[in-house]
């Protein structure tokens, strides 16, 4: 069996390469395109993934990689063994549009229909994470890097964080009930995954349309750091799906309440 987690400095290496060409055109008065799906793109997408899919073959030549743009423009590979990778290279082009700095480049790792390993690189907050399942998470921002876990679920009630777009609605205001919930944050792109699995929130609840290439890489690091992501029933969260498109999922970071 192959130690992928050895591959996580280079991996890391390639999305801090992937965020600097991003920050080069946040900082420029860039325009964005609307794709078939409705969804922005911008040359940062572009030119990150790009950045990514070469650096991933070289690193792991016999491993296809799915990417986001790749998809949308139809020029993704076929997936013929159990491993392949699933690259956003801009997750949360909205908040790349809107200037709030929350968004990530995504590098995850799927063996079978199970994320092993991810990395998520926020450059605009200089923090990333990364991650392999059993073999723990870390996170690195301005002061430096340190191991991250999940918390314990704390008895006066749970923090829940969700996105600001898709943080409200019916399913979510039913799903909630079940808990006693004690405040709730807000954060773009796969940093909710991440701020869960920090500790700093306790569950991320999604109802609403995603793709594996956003959650991949943060779900294979909330898992590196002790939770676990699952479908509405409880059932493991898989990928390899028809069109890599996601059902509603619920991201744990304690042990999923009965």
């Amino acid at each position: 069996m192959r130690d992928f987690h050895k591959l996580l400095p280079d991996l890391v290496n390639l999305a801090d390469q992937a965020g600097e060409a991003i920050m080069k055109i946040y900082v420029t008065d860039f325009k964005a395109e609307i794709k078939e799906d409705n969804s922005p793109v911008t040359e940062a997408d572009i030119a990150a993934e790009a950045i990514i899919l070469k650096g991933l073959a070289a690193l792991t030549p016999d491993i296809p990689a799915i990417a986001e743009e790749q998809m949308a423009a139809g020029t993704a590979p076929k997936l013929d063994g159990d491993l392949y990778w699933l690259v956003d290279p801009l997750d949360g082009t909205k908040e790349f549009l809107n200037r709030n700095d929350e968004f990530t480049v995504n590098i995850g790792l799927v063996d079978g229909n199970r994320a092993i390993l991810g990395i998520v690189f926020a450059p605009a907050l200089k923090t990333s994470y990364w991650g392999a399942v059993s073999q723990g998470a870390l996170c690195r921002g301005p002061n430096g890097t340190k191991k991250i876990k999940v918390r314990k679920t704390p008895p006066d009630g749970i923090t829940v964080i969700g996105s600001r777009r898709h943080g409200k609605g019916y399913e979510l205001g039913e799903f909630l009930k079940n808990y006693t919930v004690n405040g709730n944050l807000t954060a773009g792109s796969s940093l909710k995954f991440c701020l869960v699995a920090a500790g700093k929130a306790d569950i991320y609840p999604r109802f609403g349309p995603t793709s594996e290439w956003d959650t991949a890489a943060g779900h294979a690091i909330l898992e590196a750091a002790g939770g676990q992501v699952t479908n509405l029933d409880g059932s493991p969260f898989l990928y390899r799906k028809s069109e890599f498109r996601n059902s509603n999922f619920i991201a744990w970071g304690g042990p999923r309440p009965i």
